[in-house]
């Protein structure tokens, strides 16, 4: 227990804590019926705290969540997000929990390797996203979706943090910012109807938050990766650099 309590700091169990507060009281107040989307909020929360930390948990509770997403999306018509998590975001999870689990930083898996990417591969990401966009406005037209621009810009930012998450880089956490951004719209809109989905508003907005706490926690993971690769490099020039002396 103590080490579970000292793996995360002050400031993140404040973070999720406080989500996880406000998620609960927003359900208590607008809705007190929809107990899928509670739970739902909550694991998403606790999934974010953990890919703030590059823990590959964090990926496994993403794909719970994608399969309940999925089922709140389907019930207020909004396929577009239904397919999108269910036949990407989720299949997605799965490939990058794998790959979290392949790339260790130094053998502990409760850290992955933070990659980047270069100038050649955004392009690429960026033709895809697009590609996949393009394709996608026109199933979701023909799918009669409900707020279909929105629904249609969410594909594009899902499918971009999917992709970023794939690769391991740090930019992911911006992408699934902006697509908590599209969904909060997309959810005011619901809420215009039913206000019991005010509580799914509270949930992306908390988990707005987490995410933009995830961009600047990874960017920090990755100088001090970066340090310690660099102190290790020097370490082993050091040691062949004596063992050629002792020769």
């Amino acid at each position: 227990m103590k080490k579970i309590l000292n793996y995360f700091t002050k400031g993140e169990w404040a973070l999720f804590i406080s989500s996880v507060v406000l998620i609960v009281l927003s359900f208590a107040i607008f809705d007190r019926s929809n107990y899928l989307t509670l739970i739902a909020s909550l694991i998403g929360a606790a999934s974010l705290i953990f890919n703030a930390k590059g823990n590959p948990v964090g990926q496994a509770l993403m794909i719970v969540f994608g399969v309940l997403y999925g089922i709140i999306s389907y019930t207020c018509a909004y396929y577009g997000e239904m397919i999108t998590y269910l036949g990407m975001t989720l299949p997605m999870a799965v490939v990058s929990l794998v790959t979290w689990l392949k790339n260790p930083f130094k053998g502990k898996r409760s850290q992955v390797t933070i990659n980047s990417i270069k100038g050649k591969e955004w392009a690429f990401m960026a033709a895809l996203t697009a590609a996949v966009t393009v394709a996608f406005y026109f199933i979701l037209r023909a799918l009669n979706t409900a707020n279909l621009i929105p629904s249609t810009i969410s594909v594009a930012t899902s499918f971009a943090a999917a992709y970023l998450t794939f690769r391991r880089t740090p930019w992911f956490s911006l992408a699934y910012a902006a697509n908590d951004v599209v969904l909060i719209v997309l959810w005011v809109l619901a809420t215009l109807e039913d206000i019991s989905y005010l509580s799914v508003i509270v949930c992306f907005a908390m988990f707005l938050v987490n995410d933009c706490y995830s961009f600047i926690n990874w960017r920090k993971m990755q100088r001090l990766q970066k340090l310690m690769r660099e102190s290790d490099e020097k370490e082993r020039l050091r040691k062949e650099s004596e063992a050629q002396a002792d020769k």
